[in-house]
Order: C-alpha cells, then sequence, then structure tokens
C-alpha cells in the first residue's frame, strides 16, 4: 500500500517578527512544494527515508524523524517502510519548508483530515511559532494573519508576483527559533523595534488596500533591516535591485550572520534581477 501527501510552501508577503508580536501580515501559497510518499513493507524494521529533489541533511534527518515519532504517537503504531520526500522547496530559508514537511508527512501518514494532529505536531518541533505559516500552507490560500484570531482569505491581484524571482542568498547561521528570541529580548528597551513592527503593519494596510507590492517592499525591507535581522551582504544586494528600479526583502525569519535565506525580488525585466543574481554567483528562479 502506497500513502502520498503533499503541501505547498509558504511567501510572507508582509509580517516577518510582527505577527509574532500581534500585527497583522499576509502570506501566500508559494508554487513550489513538497511531497511524501510511504510505500509500506513489513519486512522492513524501521521507515527508511529518501530525499529526491532538494535534499535534507542529517540535521533534517532528525527533524523528519521526531515528526515520525509524534506521528507514530497519534497513530499507535509503528510504521514499517520506505518514506520518500520529493521536495522543490529551499531547506531553512524562509519558504516555510519546516511546516511544509510536518504536513506532507502528516497528510501521507494520518490521512488528509489530520489537521489537529499536524497542528499539534508543528507546535512540538517548531516552539514558538507563530501559525501563519501553518495557516497559509494547511489552507492553501493567501491569508490575513494576525495571531489568536482565525485567518482570513484575502483577494490578490492575479499579476500580484509578475516579473517575480526568488534568489537564494545562502542558509542563514540562527534558527528562527534564536532570531525571535533575539528580537524579544530587545524589543522592550529598544525604541528601534516597535518602530519597525509598525512599519511592517503598515505596509501589511497599504497591501489590503490593494497598493502596488513593489512599492511596499522597499519600506517592509528597511523595517528588516532595523530589525537587525538582514546580512550586510543581503543588503547590499538588495540595494543594487533598488538601483535598477526593483524592490526586494527578505522572505521569512532572514540571519544576523551568514545568508539571508530566499529573497523576493521584482522588476519589470525579471532579466535584470536574473543577471544581478549571477554576477554574484547567487541561485535565482523565476515565479511568473
Amino acid at each position: 500500500m502506497t500513502n502520498i501527501g503533499s503541501a505547498t510552501g509558504k511567501i510572507i508577503l508582509s509580517g516577518e517578527y510582527a505577527v509574532v508580536f500581534g500585527f497583522q501580515g499576509i502570506a501566500i501559497p508559494s508554487p513550489l512544494r513538497m511531497e511524501a510518499t510511504f510505500a509500506e513493507d513489513r519486512s522492513i524494521d524501521e521507515i527508511v527515508i529518501n530525499w529526491e529533489g532538494i535534499a535534507g541533511d542529517k540535521q533534517w534527518n532528525k527533524y523528519l524523524q521526531n515528526i515520525l515519532n509524534a506521528i507514530e504517537k497519534f497513530k499507535g503504531k509503528l510504521f514499517q517502510g520506505t518514506l520518500t520526500i520529493h521536495n522543490e522547496l529551499p531547506l531553512g530559508k524562509g519558504m516555510g519548508s519546516s511546516t511544509s514537511l510536518v504536513i506532507a508527512v502528516s497528510r501521507c501518514l494520518l490521512g488528509e483530515n489530520c489537521k489537529s494532529e499536524a497542528r499539534a505536531i508543528e507546535d512540538q518541533v517548531n516552539s514558538g511559532n507563530s501559525g501563519i505559516d501553518f495557516a497559509v500552507i494547511w489552507q492553501n490560500t493567501p491569508l490575513l494573519f494576525k495571531k489568536g484570531a482565525d485567518p482570513q482569505t484575502i483577494e490578490l491581484p492575479n499579476d500580484l508576483l509578475k516579473g517575480s524571482v526568488l534568489i537564494d542568498t545562502g542558509k542563514p547561521n540562527e534558527t528562527t527559533a534564536e532570531l525571535v528570541e533575539y528580537i524579544s529580548l530587545r524589543r522592550g528597551g529598544d525604541s528601534k523595534i516597535a518602530d519597525a513592527f509598525e512599519q511592517i503593519g503598515n505596509c501589511t494596510d497599504r497591501l489590503v488596500a490593494n497598493e502596488p507590492l513593489q512599492k511596499i517592499l522597499p519600506d517592509h525591507h528597511r523595517a528588516q533591516v532595523a530589525l537587525g535581522v538582514v546580512p550586510e551582504a543581503v543588503q547590499k544586494l538588495i540595494e543594487e535591485i533598488e538601483n535598477i528600479g526593483g524592490s526586494a526583502k527578505v522572505l521569512g525569519a532572514g540571519a544576523k550572520t551568514g545568508g539571508g535565506g530566499m529573497v523576493l525580488a521584482l522588476h519589470k525585466n525579471p532579466e535584470k534581477l536574473i543577471e544581478i543574481a549571477s554576477k554574484q554567483q547567487l541561485q535565482s528562479q523565476q515565479l511568473s
């Protein structure tokens, strides 16, 4: 018997960090996704894990094993067979890969109607999450999200991401949990943090009011810089994009050091964005 479950990734258009502290954010499903396929084989005493596409390392296999352990507790049985993860999502770079893996594997092994179990597993393996990733990936629709309230579906222009390119600036040195703690510790004593949250919240309001995303991204980016989660090399990349008339922001938690994860960039001529990325030896992918 073969079971299959899948899940999209996510793109946060507005709201990183601010949603953790009660501000509104907007996220959409990504066109990139993850699929889990399980083939039962009772001659195997365990679950054998295979990756296809973008593969996880030992750390990701350990994370996946934590998900499997939680699923086995819910199911009340041990699984025997081969679990294959077909993955298009950049791992650990701000596009919801950790949550996508939770949902895809849960749907595969627990069935499509496993929302409460998958949500509990998400809270267990991604403690302190805001909930925005789970909501948009589970529902697979654009959402207006506010912590503690039911997510609202939101209509966005069909050409919202026209000319958009994803640029991979490398893996952050810090985890999302570490970065949230970093922001939390500075929140009370640094007025720049409060101002940045207000700016990000304002960006969400502007997006709801149908202001073009390309005009909003520069202000959102500067708020993320004020939070201290955009590495210097990524700031220089986005400055170069803005200098040719484009706009961009880091997706997800960003980083203090190392790479900044995935950057969402917009320009009327996407080839110019791809050219900038190529000159800096960064991988890029056009979305639309």
